[in-house]
């Protein structure tokens, strides 16, 4: 659990993160359904090129499929937890873009990584790799905050998220290509996060020094 964020005006479920849940929610009952379940890991989940059933969409709408209710209530409740505090930072349209790029960048770096070191015969789903990129997120616009480790132990999310991303990373490399977890996938998650926030970051301040030389232009005028 995050220590209270919970500046005035903030919602609780804000919007995107609602529409999202409720997304993620009717894609697995549907796929739930025996005569939805060949289907939905057909067409849906991501294959690897090499298996013949690689289709465009499929980075993307890996992303709503899961492995069973363990699998979607984690990923829901991490996409809350740390979804809710960035969209009212960012706004739901920011927010959305972040989210989706993460989750398709994931699957793109599944994809390269599993074809040199991986089961690249093995189908992805779930949206992991998005909500590993909102913890990168998180602990790059909230650093200070405190996560509580099993409800017990408080760890400040700079430091929980650098643990986190060290703990994939070992256990991708020691589990080796028998691993059935896609932590490249959670990893790369983190990577296009992080890309897009310094990309934001440099151009919100390029904004920034635009406008204020602006302003200084008009008073001297």
């Amino acid at each position: 659990m995050v220590e209270a964020y919970q500046p005035p005006g903030l919602r609780l479920l804000p919007e995107a993160i609602k529409h999202l849940l409720i997304l993620n929610g009717l894609f697995f009952m549907a796929q739930s359904l025996p005569v939805f379940e060949e289907p939905f890991l057909r067409y849906g989940a991501l294959w690897h090129p090499v298996t013949g059933l690689f289709l465009p969409w499929q980075p993307l709408t890996s992303l709503f499929l899961h492995g069973n209710f363990t699998h979607l209530f984690f990923n829901m409740f991490a996409l809350w937890m740390f979804g809710a505090p960035l969209e009212n930072l960012w706004g739901s349209r920011r927010f959305v873009f972040y989210y989706f790029l993460c989750g398709v960048g994931a699957m793109l770096t599944h994809l390269l990584v599993s074809t040199f070191w991986g089961d690249a015969m093995a189908p992805v789903i779930g949206a992991s790799g998005a909500v590993f990129g909102l913890l990168l997120a998180f602990g790059m616009q909230f650093p200070n905050q405190y996560i509580y480790l099993y409800l017990l132990f408080p760890i400040k999310a700079k430091y929980f998220v650098l643990l986190y991303g060290l703990l994939e990373l070992w256990a991708g490399v020691m589990a080796g290509p028998g691993d059935h977890v896609a932590r490249f996938a959670h990893l790369g998650g983190m990577l296009w996060g992080y890309g897009l926030i310094r990309l934001w970051s440099h151009r919100d301040r390029r904004r920034y020094k635009a406008w204020r030389q602006q302003m200084e232009d008009e008073l001297v005028s």
